[in-house]
């Protein structure tokens, strides 16, 4: 949750200066559903789990779906570093039989429970990468304590370049809306 609120703060960022994250909202995406689909699964086997071995194939191919739909609409820088981030987080994720490794230190940092049915990302003996697992920590008593990759702040940090780059200044189309039209008004 910790990485989804920091999207969506990243997402909002340009309100702040007056601007609207167009570009985002309304942008031309080639086959959209591949990344819901994704979301939706990654939400699906993290709260609620699945029996042992499907829920690890199946959060790996919400990797393969993201990266599918970023090749697709890789005109976007942002979206080639979300897709960047994703990359690390899926490699890692595979190499590790369907779970990003972490540090104990940031799982403790964070108080996480290891005991939750599905552990998209835990504490593994002899993992392969682990500089690239959940190394980081939003510690307790912070809310959404949580532990974070690499591959999350570059995830995160493709989502504000999406939004800026592709942002407006709020009335910006409303004025130039009725400047085409006085134009064409006058003689």
């Amino acid at each position: 949750m910790l990485v989804l609120a920091a999207c969506v703060l990243a997402l909002a960022s340009p309100l702040i200066a007056g601007r609207w994250p167009a570009g985002v909202v309304f942008g031309r995406w080639r086959w959209p559903a591949l990344i819901w689909a994704a979301l939706a699964i990654q939400i699906i086997i993290i709260e609620f789990g699945g029996p042992r071995g499907v829920a690890e194939t199946l959060h790996v191919a919400t990797y393969v779906l993201a990266l599918a739909f970023v090749w697709l609409n890789r005109h976007s820088l942002g979206l080639v570093v979300v897709g960047a981030g994703a990359l690390l987080n899926g490699v890692t994720i595979a190499l590790n039989g369907g779970t990003l490794p972490a540090s104990p230190e940031a799982v403790a940092a964070a108080g996480i429970d290891a005991d939750h049915a599905f552990v998209n990302a835990g504490v593994i003996e002899d993992p392969v990468l682990p500089w690239l697992g959940d190394v980081f920590a939003w510690p307790e008593p912070l809310p959404l304590a949580n532990t974070f990759s690499a591959g999350d702040v570059l995830i995160v940090a493709g989502v504000a370049i999406a939004a800026w780059t592709g942002s407006q200044r709020i009335g910006a189309r409303r004025a130039r809306s009725a400047n085409s039209a006085a134009d064409t008004i006058s003689p």
